[in-house]
């Protein structure tokens, strides 16, 4: 059994980003030999804000780790250190995720979760078991001035400082775009896109 979660940043419900999150919910749960654990950060409430006591050195195991009195965050550690895949499905905000989706990763993909800093000169070690991850981005900014005048700040994000830092070696990514002036049929067919690409994730 291949245990994969999806994690969708978007506040608007009926948003683009919101199909994405179901088309490849419904991809993937329909496969066999597939359990998915999928997790719409802002419908469930789940806050961004690093607490003081959450920067505190973490143990590596162990109930009393800071942050583990919030059940929402200790279910989504818990979650993620047991997970094989992930997909992340959020808009390029300024560069950026979403808060939301930023305040996950610094509570949720802490140390002695999903990694430990393992030698003298800082390297660190993955302890993520998921070994591949789908990233999902929709923009209005076309590629080229993305790439030329931006550099692709989201594609530095995840597959440069997140990802591998937690172990997660194969990182894939589909940028949808321009999606304020697309049409029905272009959506309907990166919808597709979407779930052949999720589908890709099992094997």
């Amino acid at each position: 059994m291949m245990r994969i979660g999806v994690y969708l940043a978007h506040p608007r419900t009926g948003s683009f980003n919101h199909a994405l999150f179901g088309a490849v919910v419904d991809e993937l749960r329909e496969r066999r030999g597939c359990e998915v654990v999928a997790h719409d950060l802002y419908a469930e409430g789940f806050s961004p804000l690093l607490a003081p006591e959450e920067t505190e050195t973490v143990a590596e195991h162990g109930p009393q780790r800071p942050g583990a009195g919030d059940p929402l965050l200790a279910l989504h550690r818990a979650e993620v250190a047991a997970l094989d895949a992930l997909v992340l499905i959020h808009p390029n905000w300024w560069g950026m995720p979403p808060a939301v989706l930023t305040g996950w990763v610094q509570r949720v993909l802490v140390p002695g979760v999903a990694y430990k800093l393992g030698t003298a000169d800082g390297e660190p070690v993955g302890l993520l078991r998921a070994g591949r991850a789908l990233v999902l981005n929709t923009s209005d900014t076309p590629e080229d001035r993305e790439r030329e005048e931006f550099g692709d700040p989201l594609q530095r994000i995840w597959a440069a400082c997140v990802l591998p830092y937690v172990g997660v070696t194969d990182v894939r990514r589909r940028v949808f775009r321009t999606v304020t002036d697309s049409s029905d049929d272009v959506r309907a067919q990166w919808l597709r896109q979407a779930r052949q690409e999720a589908a890709a994730l099992i094997g």
